[in-house]
This record gives C-alpha cells, structure tokens and sequence, in this order.
C-alpha cells in the first residue's frame, strides 16, 4: 500500500485518540494491512507532525490561526538534551524518556550544513555528519545550547 494511504491510516488512528507507542501504532496499522517497520513509522511520525506527550502520539494542537507553535531548537535542547557525544563523524546524543524523536525532527528542521541526517530512538539520537570535524562542530554548537 502507498505512503499516502498509511499516512492517512495514522491520521484515522488518531482521530480517535493518542496511540500509546510506536509498537501500538505498527500494531494497529498491522491490523488494517500495513507492514511498516520501525524506520517507515519514525518518518511517518516526522513527516505528518504528530507529537508524543505521556498519552502518547497525537495530532498537534492548533492555536487559533491554526498554526503550530513547535518550540525551537535551542529550547528543545535545553530542555530535553542531557548529553552529546561524538564517535568519528557521529554524534550520540541522549535526551530525557520519549524526548529522542521530537528533538531529532527540530535538528532536522535546521537543515544544519554539518548534520546529514538523525536516527531517534526513545532517548537517544543518532547524527550523522559528513566527517569527524563537521561532527566536532555540530557536537559544539549543541553543547553551547545546553550551557
């Protein structure tokens, strides 16, 4: 089945209310005939601008332009980011419990020249750099958020 119609089998899902869990959503995605896997749902999730709070994932709530007020990046990181590590041209990036994948969609939307791409899991992020030096710059500019 298309991209299209699964995104709009998770837009159904959660009209009905938050989905406790990536397992949950793959779970009832299962049951309507899609096979995504983790990767698939990651992007799904990043993509569509659902959010994870402690009911689990949703649809953002819309102010009354009907516009998002996402937090930016320096306030995500501040806020969730506890450590920054970098190996070669990676940095492992750890956050606070389920914080990992929206904090990866703010670093996306940076577009930042040094970060190929991020990897989120629940509280861990993956960057990946072009090298060791654009590791050691990104891994830097994060860190001077943080302070």
């Amino acid at each position: 089945m298309s991209k299209l119609s699964r995104h709009k089998a998770i837009l159904d899902l959660l009209d009905a209310g938050p989905v406790a869990s990536q397992e949950d959503l793959q779970r009832q995605l299962h049951r309507r005939g899609f096979d995504a896997g983790q990767a698939t749902l990651s992007r799904d999730i990043r993509e569509l601008g659902l959010v994870k709070s402690a009911g689990g994932y949703s649809l953002p709530r819309r102010d009354v332009a009907g516009e998002t007020d996402l937090p930016s990046v320096s306030r995500l990181v501040r806020e969730f980011v506890t450590s920054v590590r970098a190996a070669q041209n990676l940095l492992v990036t750890k956050t606070s419990i389920g914080s990992a994948q929206p904090v990866a969609a703010a670093l996306d939307e940076e577009n930042w020249p040094e970060a190929i791409g991020t990897i989120a899991g629940d509280d861990t992020i993956l960057i990946v750099c072009e090298n060791n030096r654009a590791a050691g710059r990104l891994a830097d500019r994060i860190q001077g958020m943080l302070a």
